[in-house]
């Protein structure tokens, strides 16, 4: 946590103007995409939950389960990535934030925002031309379930678009 402020995983106030209506957008689909991800993630605990007791338990032994709770675990990842940033609740160091004076570590944070972002929008684009190849190629997992390869790829074409906009907007949202 940071000198300046608590963490608080509330949704933070939003600025105005065309800024703060992007990111009401931005909200409810990061919204929308958090309680698919908690979905995502309760099913691959299902599923491997299933798995345990199936094999262990029942002898009933599965072949898709793990590669089933992977690709839920990656889109949960993915997709709940910028709803997380919105709150400011990935990892992170403040160290530097607690010696530094305010306005400074107001500049860090821009600056880290920005470097971020251009990280995730390099890291989409990427994404997109593995998704774009698995797509067109048909790829799919070489394991009997055989899942086509370009679902997960969309999710973090997508996750990583939303966080970079995330990411944009906290920036254009930074109190001058």
């Amino acid at each position: 946590m940071s000198a300046h402020a608590e963490l608080d995983l509330s949704a933070p106030s939003t600025a105005g103007g065309l800024v703060g209506v992007a990111q009401a957008a931005l909200d409810g689909l990061n919204n929308l995409f958090a309680l698919l991800s908690a979905l995502a993630i309760a099913a691959a605990g299902l599923i491997l939950t299933w798995e345990v007791i199936g094999r262990y338990l029942l002898a009933i032994p599965s072949d898709w389960q793990d590669e089933s709770a992977v690709f839920l675990l990656v889109g949960a990842t993915f997709l709940s990535a910028a709803w997380t940033q919105r709150r400011r609740g990935h990892v992170g160091i403040d160290a530097l934030g607690l010696l530094l004076p305010r306005w400074l570590d107001q500049v860090r944070r821009v600056l880290a925002d920005l470097a971020s972002a251009v990280f995730c929008g390099f890291f989409a684009w990427k994404s997109w031309q593995m998704l774009v190849e698995t797509w067109e190629e048909g790829q799919t997992t070489p394991s009997a379930l055989g899942a086509p390869l370009w679902i997960p790829y969309l999710c973090m074409t997508i996750g990583m678009v939303l966080l970079a906009v995330q990411l944009l907007l906290q920036v254009a949202g930074a109190r001058r």
